[in-house]
């Protein structure tokens, strides 16, 4: 009896840690939460006429000084972050979106 529960605590659990977002990652940067998720989707996946996907082949193509000056400097309807986000805080989330299409 007490096997059983254990297996079925953990068959009920196993959704639930696959679904958490994993440290270092976007959805788990609140900086990303707090700026980007708006227009880029809280997993990054992109949104239906806002902002695109941050984990698709074109974003994985891009070069980190790509990345770098379009969230700095704004790119079409893309706002500019430069006054708003530390150049630290750009780096990271350059480093999350290039990490993410490995």
């Amino acid at each position: 009896m007490m096997i059983r529960l254990a297996l079925a605590s953990l068959i009920c659990a196993t959704p639930l840690l696959a679904q958490s977002p994993a440290t270092g990652t976007l959805s788990s940067n609140p900086v990303y939460q707090q700026n980007c998720a708006k227009c880029h989707g809280k997993t990054a996946q992109g949104r239906h006429f806002a902002g695109p996907s941050l984990v698709s082949a074109k974003a994985s193509g891009m070069s980190i000084d790509d990345l770098r000056n379009i969230i700095t400097h704004g790119k079409h309807r893309m706002p500019k972050f430069e006054a708003k986000l530390s150049k630290q805080q750009v780096d990271d989330l350059v480093s999350e979106i290039k990490r993410k299409n490995r």
